[in-house]
């Protein structure tokens, strides 16, 4: 079985042979010009030799498959750690879906007495539908602008007050990929206050370091299908050490382990740790698949300080070659008020015809997506910059085709 060793550094990545392309190969990477890292970059070949293997110990161990599983979900645990600055691996849960893992801890609010929930108008959709439906049931949901990001933490603080169970804001929002800034400050105002904070890390991890730094009792939510490069089925939830929220919607997998908090007579008891948040029987291939990719991660140097220098580099390579392109601002533009440092791993363009771009480029090639009028573009490190250049010139001739037909 092939194994990588060797670190690779930023410029082998920019070059026309880029160093990782060869180990992506049977997404076909160096043949395709795949712009779709804000949502689903490729998997490295070395994540088939886990999900095969996932197969071959089910077939070979039947139940006893489930300790070489645990191990499995053990090195989850370690890789997400390594990306949540600050976290131990025992303080994270893991859950097939960062819905999951929320539904888990809003059903341990004190939601009877605190009715109030803090969020922003940017968040993502796990968020933003959960949350609204939670209103119609009668919680009040307070929504604070997200733009400017910058202050967005800020405004979240303000609107927290005794009232409020919990506030919820992302590291950096899906939509505009601008970084959220003032999270310390939220973080402190819910102290204050005596309400929980969670941070939805989704967006910026290995794209934006994040750290704990400020946010020691933070609850914070993540997962691999977007720049980790994990697939779907992994996610996790960070809480802190002396975590004791006894979440009403619970799995039997919970009841493993050493139990705390007994009460007596027919209470539910949990366990210390990632149990805590267990659900039940799970499909354990996601583990498999995501234990080889964060060690082939390790080898490859692929750190969160190096993939947020490459994605920085990307991202100003397709915002000036954007500009220069100089295309009518209202067929298509780029908020300029935000500076590049401020931005995730995605660049995002506005358009009312973003729908028709996103086909336009298609049939040239170039993938990516849009949601409503917002194209995004979103590189990834396994594309050298001639890529990217070829996908420019792809948005010029698919802007082109959109001014003469108008």
């Amino acid at each position: 079985m092939k194994r990588v060793q060797s670190a690779v550094t930023p410029e082998e990545l920019y070059a026309d042979a880029n160093a990782l392309a060869p180990d992506y190969g049977r997404f076909r990477v160096a043949e395709r010009l795949l712009l779709t890292g804000h949502s689903h970059q490729a998997w490295p070949d070395r994540g088939f030799e886990g999900q095969e293997r996932a197969w071959l110990d089910a077939a070979a161990f039947l139940d006893e498959k489930w300790e070489r599983a645990y191990e499995r979900a053990d090195r989850v645990r370690d890789g997400f750690a390594r990306l949540v600055a600050g976290a131990k691996s025992r303080e994270i849960a893991l859950g097939a879906s960062t819905h999951d893992l929320v539904v888990r801890f809003l059903s341990a609010l004190p939601l009877g007495e605190r009715r109030r929930l803090v969020t922003t108008d940017g968040e993502f959709h796990t968020l933003r539908r959960q949350l609204s439906r939670l209103e119609e049931e009668g919680m009040e949901v307070v929504r604070v602008a997200s733009h400017p990001a910058a202050s967005a933490g800020l405004r979240v603080a303000e609107a927290v007050d005794d009232r409020t169970a919990a506030a919820f804001v992302s590291a950096v929002f899906f939509k505009t990929a601008h970084i959220a800034g003032g999270l310390g400050e939220a973080a402190r105002a819910c102290r204050e206050r005596g309400a929980l904070f969670l941070v939805d890390a989704y967006h910026a991890l290995d794209a934006v370091p994040f750290s704990l730094e400020g946010l020691e009792d933070a609850y914070v939510v993540g997962g691999g299908y977007k720049y980790c490069q994990l697939g779907e089925g992994n996610a996790f939830l960070r809480f802190p050490e002396d975590c004791r929220l006894r979440p009403v919607v619970t799995g039997w997998f919970a009841e493993f382990g050493a139990l705390s908090g007994a009460g007596g007579g027919d209470r539910v008891t949990y366990p210390k740790g990632p149990g805590r948040f267990a659900g039940s029987t799970y499909d354990p291939t996601s583990h498999y698949r995501a234990a080889e990719v964060f060690a082939y991660f390790e080898e490859r140097g692929l750190t969160p300080s190096l993939l947020r220098e490459v994605s920085r580099h990307q991202v100003e390579l397709l915002a000036r070659g954007f500009d220069a392109l100089d295309v009518a601002p209202d067929l298509v533009d780029r908020d300029r008020d935000v500076p590049l440092e401020r931005v995730g791993g995605f660049l995002t363009l506005a358009s009312p015809r973003a729908a028709e771009l996103v086909h336009l480029l298609r049939e040239r090639g170039v993938r990516t997506d849009q949601r409503a009028d917002r194209l995004r573009l979103g590189p990834a490190p396994y594309l050298s910059d001639g890529q990217l250049r070829d996908a420019l010139t792809a948005m010029e001739e698919s802007v082109r085709a959109l001014e003469a037909a108008l």
